[in-house]
């Protein structure tokens, strides 16, 4: 049922027509600007990589480089403040998931006028991208987000559980190897945040190799800490893949809520099923 104690503010036309276009992508010109959106989007990363080449740091090319990552940045600039003027509630979009994407993805420039390098954080916009389920219709996609959504939801306790029992097994062992190391001076393990960082190493079987045990106590304790890493890491999986079974995947389409930037409702849907707005007529064609 939609909220009627706080509706939202009534916007003129020419903003609804906006709203369809770039939030949209179930209409020919809601498609047709995400595809140009794409195609800026990888453009403008394929400039950040190309520019850290050796090749590159010559004139002329980091002239034209640079003037393309501001050109690039400026059509984001726009676009980002074109969202924020035709939603209703600018807020709840700025502070949404990709409101706060689609920010991310200009301040990198301005970042590197302040620290050197800053700028390759550009690369960030390839979470844009993320936008691709919508743009050719992949809706069933957006239901298996939907899925693991809630799988993450209903399971963050049981992770938060798991994620404390991994850290008391770092704690106890890096408070062992840093006894028994540092007592036959091995000194990487004179400290307890370097033998942390040995720990959680060791335990996600990764094994750089920079820090090793020197004596037999060391050596078995470091046995007993990859066996109990293989044995946990299916753990946080388990727990996933049985909130995702139980999950009923619900069919839904791209229809973006005007007022809470909600996306991805029922095909039936009116009304927003967070803020209770009503939605859009769906302007899908059918193909």
């Amino acid at each position: 049922m939609p909220n009627d104690d706080n509706p939202p503010p009534q916007v003129a036309p020419w903003r609804d027509k906006l709203h369809e276009i770039i939030f949209e992508a179930d209409t020919p010109a809601g498609k047709a600007f995400d595809i140009a959106l794409i195609i800026v989007i990888l453009l403008s990363v394929a400039v950040v990589v190309i520019s850290t080449m050796p090749e590159t740091n010559v004139a002329p090319y980091d002239t034209v480089l640079l003037t393309l990552e501001w050109v690039f940045t400026a059509v984001f600039t726009v676009e980002y403040i074109l969202r924020l003027i035709i939603v209703r509630r600018p807020v709840r979009y700025a502070t949404s998931f990709f409101g706060i994407i689609d920010l991310l993805s200009i301040l990198p420039v301005f970042i590197g006028l302040i620290i050197p390098g800053g700028d390759k954080l550009l690369v960030v916009r390839t979470l844009r991208l993320l936008r691709i389920f919508r743009v050719f219709k992949l809706t069933r996609y957006l239901s298996e987000a939907a899925a693991l959504n809630h799988a993450i939801r209903s399971s963050r306790h049981k992770i938060a559980v798991f994620l404390t029992t991994v850290l008391i097994v770092v704690l106890i062992a890096s408070a062992i190897m840093h006894v028994v190391e540092s007592n036959a001076g091995n000194t990487p393990f004179n400290s307890m945040p370097e033998a942390m960082y040995w720990a959680v190493i060791t335990m996600t079987t990764v094994g750089y190799g920079d820090i090793t045990p020197m004596t037999p106590w060391g050596k078995v304790t470091t046995t007993v800490l990859v066996l109990v890493g293989y044995s946990l890491i299916i753990v946080p999986t388990g727990i996933l893949t049985a909130e995702i079974t139980g999950v009923r995947k619900p069919h839904v389409n791209t229809r973006c809520c005007s007022s809470c930037m909600l996306e991805g409702h029922q095909l039936d849907a009116i009304y927003c099923r967070r803020c209770g707005a009503q939605l859009e007529p769906d302007g899908s064609d059918g193909n």
